[in-house]
């Protein structure tokens, strides 16, 4: 039977249940509170510069792929997509720079020359981390946290020891030298925890990196947003911006509809794609499933301190991706998890898509996105982010050896209060909330509401986790379970 179904927000996990649930047959209607979709990914157009405001990094191709085809379609009916050749660089000090090339061989070379005999420990890391990937991409994340027994699985069983090691203990039983190390604890982080606190099940992330390689849509990841509404638009749902709900409402534990603009608008269903901690505030404190004090003793993925700037010139030495890891790491984690403060000397990442297409700079420029990882829920000021750009633009320019800032024509700015602000997050979370082994699966806040018939989540608070890939699939989840109990 037809359900018409009311979505918040537009970001990658609304949008994947969306086409889920008109693909079903339903009237979906999507909600987003700003002037433009895409949540986190949204895009900014200035002075002829364009930039992805959030997510860069386009990991997993064939989560994508998986989606897409759900639908009878490819990624390629919506967007172009590249592989990036190097992948990235990391940046140690002038002339200290490693390149991660774009093919597995390639960076076994390269760990070998620096660290003798620490190849071919590579190549059987990465083939441990591929056999996670298929266990867990392939199967397990596709599981809708509802019971513990859904990690119970022969593959699982015979992994039991990975879930309660952790990432950072692996890597350093196998590789001495700091440099490889961090750059293996790297893609971790993309899970919002520290890799000390990240079980060792998790090194699938090393094979997304080193295995699969790192993709690019040509003109930025708002392409993959563009590309999934275009197909939600093609199976009918329908897309409503500058649309803030105000209130979810409940009559007798029974979801009744949403007040959008001052305005009630009746549905039989209601899904939340936004922040889950704010949407629970929309509704009567009967009705809310965590307390206060429970999001308080969760760990948070990191904030973010974000720069768009426009450059009038190209720059040299850099590529597409860099990581800037001259200062210490640990110093820097210990300053986002356990003791949250501004950090002393922040590790940065700088993003240039005018590198592989010009076209998001005017012609003899170039865009940079700057992050900086902070402890959410920190002070935010204007000071405090003039402060930063300085600090990461005067040990930019010392370690490509080239200046910079009189080439700046504009600088824009993104943070904790930003997050706050455009997105509803939760202390101004960037990514959501960590992967540790206490947040994993079933251990997650639920997709389906307990406490109030026909009202779901979906996004990076709840199953299975932050990141994009993760996302498409709560979406698909979520939507499984209201095709499952609706």
């Amino acid at each position: 039977m037809k359900k018409e179904i009311a979505i918040l927000g537009s970001g990658f996990s609304s949008l994947a249940a969306a086409c889920y649930l008109a693909q079903a047959g339903n009237g979906v209607t999507i909600y987003e509170k700003n002037s433009t979709i895409g949540g986190r990914a949204r895009q900014m157009i200035k002075q002829g510069f364009t930039f992805d405001m959030g997510p860069s990094w386009y990991w997993m191709p064939d989560v994508f792929e998986k989606f897409f085809a759900d639908f009878n379609k490819k990624p390629s009916d919506y967007y172009a997509l590249k592989k990036l050749s190097p992948g990235y660089k990391v940046f140690y000090s002038i002339n200290d720079i490693i390149t991660i090339s774009d093919n597995l061989q390639e960076i076994v070379d390269t760990f070998e020359s620096i660290e003798t005999g620490s190849g071919c420990k590579l190549k059987k890391f990465i083939s441990d981390a591929k056999s996670n990937y298929d266990i867990a991409i392939k199967d397990l994340v596709y599981r809708p946290g509802e019971s513990p027994l859904e990690l119970v699985t022969i593959e699982t069983a015979k992994k039991i020891d990975q879930f309660f090691s952790n990432i950072s203990k692996d890597v350093r039983k196998q590789f001495k030298n700091k440099k490889l190390i961090q750059i293996l604890e790297f893609p971790v982080l993309f899970l919002g925890a520290k890799p000390s606190k990240t079980p060792s099940f998790y090194s699938f992330m090393n094979f997304a990196d080193f295995g699969l390689g790192t993709w690019q849509p040509t003109n930025g990841f708002h392409d993959v947003i563009t590309g999934m509404a275009t197909l939600a638009k093609e199976l009918g749902v329908k897309i409503i911006t500058n649309a803030n709900v105000e209130k979810i409402i409940v009559d007798n534990k029974i979801t009744k509809g949403i007040l959008v603009n001052e305005k009630i608008i009746y549905t039989d269903i209601i899904l939340s794609g936004a922040d889950y901690h704010h949407t629970e505030t929309l509704l009567d404190p009967k009705y809310r499933q965590y307390s206060e004090k429970y999001w308080n003793k969760k760990t948070f993925a990191p904030s973010s301190l974000l720069f768009y700037v426009g450059f009038n010139k190209k720059l040299n030495s850099v590529i597409h991706h860099n990581l800037f890891f001259d200062v210490d790491f640990d110093l820097h984690a210990e300053e986002i998890y356990d003791n949250p403060k501004w950090p002393t000397e922040p590790l940065f990442y700088a993003n240039f898509t005018s590198k592989t297409n010009p076209k998001t700079a005017p012609e003899g420029c170039e865009n940079g996105f700057f992050l900086i990882p902070i402890a959410p829920g920190i002070e935010d000021t204007q000071e405090l982010r003039d402060i930063y750009f300085e600090k990461i633009m005067t040990r930019f320019e010392k370690i490509t050896n080239q200046e910079v800032r009189k080439n700046i024509i504009f600088k824009e700015s993104f943070c904790v209060n930003d997050f706050v602000k455009e997105y509803n997050s939760y202390k101004g979370n960037a990514y959501g909330m960590a992967n540790t082994l206490l947040q994993t699966a079933f251990l997650r806040p639920k997709l389906k509401s307990k406490k109030v018939k026909n009202l779901y989540f979906t996004g990076q608070l709840t199953v299975p986790g932050p990141g994009v890939p993760p996302a498409l699939i709560s979406g698909k989840l979520v939507a499984d379970l209201i095709k499952k109990y609706s």
